[in-house]
């Protein structure tokens, strides 16, 4: 979901010279999940408009891994990379 906060024109007509701003907020949840190492690992993501639906997401994700034992973990910890 989108939402445009501002918009600023500099009032000049025609295609040359006009210049459009937009300030847009985008709510979005999303969620990344990595099979493998940062390198040669593959990387699946999803967006959801609610934190219901991607918590929803996680939690499947989490229930159908037979391996390990999950763990959550704190700090600022980045999304695994795309390879």
């Amino acid at each position: 979901m989108e939402d445009a906060a501002a918009r600023w024109w500099n009032g000049i007509w025609g295609r040359l010279g006009r210049r459009d701003v937009w300030l847009v907020r985008e709510v979005r949840w999303k969620v990344t999940a990595r099979a493998g190492d940062s390198e040669t690992g593959r990387v699946l993501r999803w967006e959801f408009d609610t934190e219901d639906e991607a918590l929803a997401m996680v939690k499947r994700l989490l229930a159908a891994d037979a391996g390990g034992q999950w763990r959550k973990q704190s700090g600022d910890s980045q999304p695994p990379q795309q390879t």
